[in-house]
């Protein structure tokens, strides 16, 4: 039986279950460079690393009963990333995630999308400890964190590079 992905909206996205639909523009968002360089090695995702990973996020949801959601704006239904909450084997901590594609860039989306993602993650999934794994040069992701109430914990090698580890606080 497979789970059914809730569904959560803020005044500007839906947070949702990824959907074949999805395939194109994901692949599209995980192999521009720009988007990926502060993500896993560094490298864009070629059309098959695309898919498998999105295979990935999808059956996280059935092995842990959370996971990353697509998202997309209300106003257009247009797919623009991924935002929520993982911990695949070997993970760091449980970790708030969020990946826009480039031209949602700079208008707040992801400080929305990881908001409500932050309260579902304290909320629904009762979860103390959140995290988020940021390179140090990823300076956006750094400003969303910030703007959540994380700071950052302590350092770790990840994927071959440091990576600074932001906790949230119980209470903003």
């Amino acid at each position: 039986m497979s789970l059914a992905v809730p569904r959560v909206e803020t005044s500007r996205l839906v947070l949702r279950a990824f959907a074949a639909t999805d395939v194109e523009p994901y692949v599209r968002m995980m192999g521009d460079p720009e988007v990926t360089r502060f993500l896993g090695d560094g490298r864009p995702l070629d059309r098959t690393d695309a898919w498998r990973q999105l295979a990935l996020l999808i059956g996280h949801w059935e092995l842990r009963g959370f996971g990353l959601w697509a998202v997309e704006e209300r106003a257009t239904g247009r797919f623009v990333g991924r935002i929520g909450c993982w911990e695949p084997e070997g993970w760091p901590g449980f970790e708030l995630g969020y990946v826009l594609a480039r031209e949602a860039w700079g208008r707040g989306l992801a400080r929305e999308g990881a908001a409500a993602a932050l309260a579902f993650a304290r909320g629904p999934l009762g979860r103390a400890t959140v995290i988020s794994l940021i390179r140090p040069e990823n300076f956006a992701s750094v400003s969303v964190a910030e703007h959540l109430g994380a700071h950052r914990t302590r350092s770790v090698e990840f994927y071959g590079a440091p990576t600074d580890v932001y906790t949230y606080p119980l209470s903003g």
